[in-house]
């Protein structure tokens, strides 16, 4: 996958766009697209990078290389942020099948993993109960209110599953705590 993304930079000039090329488990960023071919100015190796999403801006996500380095990004909009995450969540499973990991290892990357789509299924299911409270007085559907509900169900059945895996894991194995 390819394409354009705001990288911030600094606070004197903000964020940038930049041209982003995943391929082969490895993120890399240009300036443009006419600078492919002259080297990349950064990337990231997506089997040892954490993905975030960001708790309030549907646009924004960090990536992070733990203890050395945050890329923060974000999309034009929500829906190719979204395209971006599969992406780039495809490529770090993908790498990390293809080196067979087993044990702790594996593990937090796989709990890394969840706590992504678990924030994303959180904010996906807010704008959603948002969207319709603005829209509209009429209580919800019974289908939305369903979703809610499982939604929620799910999401606190996640949350304790982590918790019980992170207290089996040592110190340096845990993965970053949630951003709130």
């Amino acid at each position: 996958m390819e394409g354009i993304l705001y990288k911030w930079t600094n606070y004197m000039t903000g964020w940038q766009p930049r041209w982003f090329v995943l391929e082969n488990g490895v993120i890399s960023y240009y300036d443009s697209e006419d600078d492919v071919g002259k080297g990349s100015k950064g990337s990231i190796k997506m089997s040892v990078c954490d993905i975030k999403v960001h708790p309030t801006d549907p646009t924004r996500l960090e990536l992070i290389i733990p203890g050395e380095q945050h890329f923060y990004v974000r999309a034009v909009n929500a829906a190719e942020r979204q395209r971006w995450l599969v992406a780039l969540g495809s490529s770090k499973a993908g790498t990390l099948e293809s080196h067979k990991h087993k044990g702790p290892d594996c593990l937090k990357t796989k709990m890394s993993e969840l706590r992504l789509y678990c924030d994303l299924l959180v904010q996906q299911v807010q704008t959603i109960q948002s969207q319709h409270t603005t829209e509209t007085e009429a209580p919800p559907t019974s289908e939305a209110s369903l979703l809610s509900a499982t939604c929620a169900t799910f999401i606190r059945t996640l949350e304790e599953c982590m918790t019980l895996a992170n207290q089996s894991l040592t110190p340096e194995l845990r993965p970053p705590e949630r951003l709130e």
